[in-house]
C-alpha cells in the first residue's frame, strides 16, 4: 500500500461509504473502509500512514472522540472530518483536536480530493522533517560531555582559543574536541555545525 496514497475512510453509512470508495479509488487512492470509529482503532496496528476522512457524527464512538483517542495515543494521521447540516460547532471543535478541515455534507467531489492530496503532501513534509531533526538529536547524543561543550562554543562563535580559557584546556586538546565534534555530527564546516545546532534545537534563530 503507497503510504502517500491511503485513505482510511470511516462512516456508519453504507452508501456514502460506497460512494466514497468509487469516487477515492477513481482518483488513485488506496482505499479501506471502516463502518464505525471503533473498528478503525482496532485495525490500526495493522495500517500503515494515511489519512483519515471520517464522518463526525457515528454511534459509539464519534469523530470528536476518535480524535481525542489518536491524539492521547500520539497518532500522527492528517483527520478531515465530514459534517452534516447543523453540526458545524462540532467540525469547529474537531479542528481544536487537530482535525486539518472539514467538509459540509453534501461538498463537491473536487474539494474532497484536493483537500486529502494537500493533507497527505503536509503530513509528508512535516514526518520528513521529523525524520531529519530526530537524526541530527541522535547525532548530538553520541557527543561526550567535553564535546557537547565545544560544539556549544564553536556554534557560538568561539575561537578554539577563547574556548580552552573557559575550560582550561589547551587549544590542541579542543583541536582534537573539535575534529571529533565535526566527524560525529557529519559537518563539513563551521556553517554547516550551525545549521545542525539549530534543526537539533540546541541554537534558535
Amino acid at each position: 500500500m503507497s503510504p502517500n496514497k491511503a485513505v482510511y475512510v470511516i462512516d456508519d453509512d453504507p452508501a456514502m461509504r460506497d460512494s466514497l470508495d468509487f469516487l477515492l479509488d477513481s482518483a488513485g487512492f488506496t482505499v479501506t473502509l471502516f463502518d464505525s470509529a471503533l473498528s478503525f482503532l482496532d485495525a490500526i496496528p495493522r495500517l500503515g500512514f494515511g489519512c483519515v476522512v471520517s464522518d463526525v457524527r457515528m454511534p459509539g464512538l464519534d469523530g470528536i472522540d476518535l480524535l481525542k483517542r489518536l491524539k492521547n495515543d500520539n497518532k500522527q494521521l492528517p483527520v478531515i472530518i465530514m459534517t452534516g447540516h447543523g453540526d458545524i460547532p462540532l467540525a469547529v471543535e474537531a479542528m481544536k483536536l487537530g482535525a486539518i478541515d472539514f467538509l459540509e455534507k453534501p461538498f463537491e467531489d473536487e474539494r474532497l480530493l484536493t483537500t486529502i492530496n494537500i493533507a497527505l503532501s503536509r503530513a509528508a513534509y512535516e514526518r520528513k522533517d521529523e525524520a531529519v531533526a530526530a537524526d541530527i538529536a541522535s547525532r548530538i547524543a553520541t557527543l561526550s560531555p567535553r564535546e557537547r561543550q565545544v560544539m556549544d562554543g564553536l556554534v557560538a562563535g568561539l575561537s578554539n582559543k577563547l574556548i580552552a580559557r573557559d575550560y582550561n584546556i589547551s587549544p590542541r586538546t579542543i583541536e582534537v574536541y573539535r575534529a571529533n565534534v565535526m566527524t560525529k555530527m557529519q559537518a563539513g564546516s563551521i556553517s554547516e555545525l550551525v545549521r545542525l545546532a539549530m534543526r537539533g534545537g540546541i541554537l534558535k534563530d
